[in-house]
């Protein structure tokens, strides 16, 4: 054998692995030090729950610290549209979108003097419904607890839980009290409904753009016509809007091949949403009041701006800013802010709104009413002005 050669060929191989050998050491120096970082100072909030938690007094709740602080820096944008989200609160904000939640199926408003939640409505088949629980009840404890003096969300806590599992309600009626056992369940609330309100005039009311929307308020339209309407008004007084995705299927519905709305995002990128060719061509009004806005607000003006609607009823909010929902590490929520929209002609609501065609104010008792679901459409000014409005047509 030649040794020689041997040699040679060992030198070679330790060579180039004593020079692999120190490239990688090299170069996982290098990478060491590019990823070195040096530690960052705490921020202001850091500092301040350190502080806190090293040196108070009593007791500190870092949850409770944690979603002021959340809210503050919200409120702190001086934007009234973003808003913070609670964990505690973000399911029933879910719960919302879905126009369902977990309950016992009644709508309730707190008496001026506190004793107690009148009944206004019962859901039908819903779990109240079905115990006994009748409209004009008024609802005076909660299990063990005596709800006079209360906060109304403090009582809607109570009687909301768990699907499935119980709740005793002891309700005042004609001066004598009775309690049930009510079981919570899945609610769902409808978005729109229809009915007609004159020989050849159907009323939809749009409670709000959230899921289900589009479905409900097309169905109510066709079952007014249906029924012999030939003419439509369309509530969406109290409505806050929703999705633009269902206020864009409901649009297209109506509207002929036209630019239904238009948005801009935060890095000034602007689209536009549009119809096909297809719409329905009859007579429309609009019932819009101060508490229309969002979605609401960009319905009535499509209508509007196109000529196919006319306005009634009071000026609306002047929303020109939509939202998007981030969630956090803790199951909170932050709805912020991140772009604008336009009506069909390029028209920024915010702080404007829009004025009805027909301006027709309505008294708190009215308004109250009309909010309730409450008031017969004979007795609502509004309603009957728009039917003079389409009747004049």
């Amino acid at each position: 054998m030649d040794t020689q050669k041997n040699k040679k060929w060992y030198d070679g191989v330790f060579s180039h692995t004593l020079v692999a050998l120190l490239a990688a050491i090299a170069a996982a120096f290098l990478v060491f030090t590019m990823v070195r970082e040096e530690p960052k100072a705490p921020t202001k909030l850091d500092a301040l729950e350190q502080l806190i938690l090293n040196n108070f007094v009593g007791e500190a709740d870092q949850t409770l610290m944690g979603d002021a602080a959340a809210d503050a820096m919200i409120s702190a944008l001086g934007d009234r549209w973003s808003y913070y989200i609670s964990a505690e609160e973000f399911a029933d904000y879910q719960e919302q979108k879905q126009n369902a939640y977990v309950g016992v199926g009644v709508t309730i408003t707190q008496r001026q003097d506190g004793t107690g939640l009148d009944v206004i409505e019962v859901s039908k088949g819903g779990s109240a419904e079905e115990a006994g629980i009748l409209p004009g009840d008024v609802i005076v404890g909660v299990g063990e607890q005596r709800i006079a003096g209360m906060e109304l969300d403090d009582i809607r806590n109570l009687i909301r839980g768990k699907e499935g599992t119980t709740v005793e309600i002891t309700v005042l009626r004609e001066e004598k009290e009775h309690t049930y056992t009510v079981t919570r369940k899945q609610i769902h609330t409808p978005a729109a409904t229809g009915q007609m309100v004159a020989k050849d005039i159907g009323l939809v009311r749009i409670v709000n753009f959230n899921s289900g929307c589009s479905e409900e308020t097309i169905a109510a339209i066709e079952d007014l016509m249906k029924q012999g309407a030939k003419k439509l008004i369309f509530d969406v007084r109290y409505n806050p809007g929703g999705y633009a995705s269902e206020l864009e299927t409901v649009l297209d519905y109506l509207l002929p091949e036209v630019c239904l709305f238009q948005m801009e995002d935060n890095l000034g990128n602007k689209s536009e949403s549009t119809s096909d060719e297809r719409c329905l061509q009859i007579p429309m009004a609009v019932l819009v009041n101060g508490s229309s806005y969002s979605a609401a607000e960009l319905f009535a003006a499509a209508l509007w701006e196109h000529d196919a609607a006319l306005l009634v009823g009071e000026q609306t909010t002047g929303k020109g800013y939509y939202q998007l929902t981030y969630t956090l590490p803790d199951g909170s929520a932050v709805g912020l802010s991140v772009g604008k929209y336009f009506t069909p002609k390029g028209n920024h609501l915010e702080g404007i709104g829009l004025t009805p065609d027909k301006v027709v104010p309505v008294d708190e008792k009215m308004a109250a009413a009309i909010y309730a679901g409450t008031l017969d459409p004979k007795d609502d000014y509004q309603i009957q002005a728009a039917i003079a409005a389409l009747n004049e047509k």
